[in-house]
């Protein structure tokens, strides 16, 4: 099936919070999210109004959510891609040593799997970051699980390695999310760290 990889509109806010319980009643969203189903569901209308605005490019911020439409509007898969400066407030995991972008909320229909799809929407996401202008983003970070080795392995196939950083899970102090991070390609210029790091 063909399907339209673009930003989601402010406007679309319920097909947001449709794909975000989607994506939180899915098998691995255990290790795969930092919300619940029953948390994301409790939340009010005007929060996924405020979501969508913000993530849309209508939004003027650094945050950019990018779905995957399907020819009957449907849409089968998302990755929101948060932009990082040093001075920022920290989100999750450590702070930003260098200006980066961090990807958050992966998720792909399982009907839509195995197809490529989940490697097109990290394509647009990572480049809309590359293309923002002074000063440049020099790596594209994640967090995976490390009870998630099919994650793990789908970043790996796009070019994430492991930077060696961890923070543990919240709620579970036992558990480890793994970094992972993409450096900035050569032939788009600016500065580029070759050793990776957190």
């Amino acid at each position: 099936m063909d399907y339209v990889i673009r930003p989601v509109r402010a406007e679309e806010w319920q097909l947001v919070k449709e794909l975000r319980l989607a994506a939180l009643r899915d098998p691995a969203a255990p290790v795969a999210f930092l919300e619940t189903y029953e948390q994301a569901s409790e939340r009010s209308d005007d929060f996924w109004r405020e979501r969508a605005a913000g993530a849309s490019e209508a939004g003027g911020g650094g945050v950019r959510q990018f779905v995957a439409e399907a020819p009957d509007g449907s849409w089968a898969g998302t990755v929101t891609v948060l932009i990082e400066r040093p001075d920022d407030a920290v989100r999750f995991g450590g702070p930003a040593a260098v200006h980066q972008a961090h990807v958050v909320g992966v998720f792909v229909r399982p009907e839509a799997r195995g197809g490529g799809l989940a490697e097109e929407l990290f394509r647009a996401g990572m480049d809309w970051a590359w293309s923002l202008g002074e000063p440049l983003i020099e790596r594209v970070r994640l967090y995976v699980h490390e009870g998630n080795p099919r994650a793990a392995a789908l970043y790996r196939r796009i070019g994430f390695v492991p930077t060696g950083e961890t923070v543990p899970m919240p709620g579970d102090p036992t558990a480890r999310e793994l970094e992972y991070a993409v450096a900035r390609p050569q032939e788009l210029g600016g500065s580029v760290a070759r050793r990776i790091r957190g």
